[in-house]
């Protein structure tokens, strides 16, 4: 049996993230696989370092929640996009794949070149038990 939630629960639930990670954190996008989870070191090449706006969620809305605004950032490093890390300070609070229409985050081009703006598309989170 699967277990369901109520909305309100859910949009509670998925609600306390950005409550949880504080305002404003830095969105950095690196070469490479991610490390093995957020604990470990970086790894790769940072090539852009974006701080998030003060609220950078939008409202939950039926258990789910996605970038407020919008993201963009220039390159600082040229390098291929693999891997992004959310970080407040020195800890890493989330870390996913990066891609084109694809990944945990996806943006217009992985393809980062110094100076060249690289527009973050899409980045949604959704708590279970619909």
């Amino acid at each position: 049996m699967t277990i369901q939630l109520s909305t309100t629960l859910r949009d509670n639930m998925i609600g306390q993230y950005e409550s949880t990670i504080g305002a404003s954190p830095d969105l950095i996008l690196f070469t490479g696989s991610q490390p093995a989870n957020c604990a470990a070191a970086d790894s790769g090449t940072a090539l852009a370092s974006l701080p998030l706006p003060a609220d950078w969620m939008t409202a939950p809305s039926a258990g789910s929640i996605s970038k407020n605004g919008t993201w963009s950032v220039n390159g600082s490093v040229a390098g291929a996009a693999g891997h992004y890390r959310i970080k407040q300070g020195s800890t890493c609070h989330e870390q996913g794949s990066v891609g084109v229409g694809s990944g945990d985050l996806q943006v217009d081009q992985v393809n980062v070149a110094v100076g060249q703006p690289v527009l973050i598309t899409g980045w949604t989170r959704t708590q279970s038990g619909a």
